[in-house]
């Protein structure tokens, strides 16, 4: 276990580049992006793939782009996943909330387009994005929240080793509704045995012929030995 009687805090998120062997992660650009993720997510088709996300449904384009400048303005750190294989921009997640002199920082406003989908790219994007927090930033805690109504985003929460820790109710307005949300985390102690999990499922030999995974990133996750 760490010693935080040496704990300093830590560095505030600021936009960073990642690149793995399926996925580029870049920091948002408005001229590069904005056009390329309307697209990606099907243009007003995005509204329904944002269902439980707090924004009002966006009219078009331009209240996506207010929604992305809104975000940065209020300290989110937005980074846009691209495909290596296409260079097509398929989704974007962002780091939320920072609290650096305790160490904890949130991954939020995620989204992946129907590309990312049945494919490595979004396990890939989590793992490379957890591994910065970690590894580079030094980070004691990584969050996860989504609406308790969101099953989709809170099996895929756990399927990445996120610890689900509770429900806060009556946690917030959405769309002018209650919102109840569940909280996940990842904290330092359990990188090493989660990141081992992660680079067993992306190694090559658990693909087969056709890409598809030989073994669960959950059953691998199990299998391991415990690190505690």
């Amino acid at each position: 276990m760490r010693d935080l009687s040496m704990f300093k805090g830590c560095p505030t998120p600021q936009p960073v580049r990642l690149e793995g062997q399926f996925v580029v992660i870049e920091p948002y650009d408005r001229s590069l992006h904005l056009d390329a993720l309307w697209t990606a997510f099907g243009g007003l088709a995005i509204n329904p793939l944002l269902t439980y996300f707090t924004q009002p449904d966006f009219a078009g384009i331009e209240d996506f782009d207010t929604w992305l400048q809104n975000a940065q303005k209020g300290g989110w750190v937005t980074e846009v996943f691209r495909d290596k294989a296409s260079g097509d921009v398929v989704g974007l997640a962002n780091y939320m909330r920072p609290d650096p002199a305790n160490g904890v920082v949130e991954i939020g406003g995620v989204a992946h387009g129907p590309a990312m989908s049945r494919s490595p790219l979004s396990t890939e994007a989590h793992y490379l994005l957890a591994r910065h927090v970690f590894e580079d930033l030094g980070y004691r805690r990584y969050e996860w929240k989504c609406h308790n109504d969101n099953t989709p985003s809170k099996v895929t929460a756990q399927r990445l080793g996120f610890s689900f820790e509770g429900v806060f109710r009556q946690h917030m307005l959405s769309k002018g509704k209650n919102r109840d949300t569940a909280w996940f985390s990842m904290i330092d102690g359990e990188w090493p045995q989660l990141k081992a999990a992660f680079e067993a499922w992306l190694a090559p030999e658990n693909f087969d012929e056709s890409g598809q995974q030989k073994r669960r990133l959950e059953d691998i996750r199990a299998n391991l030995p415990s690190q505690g």
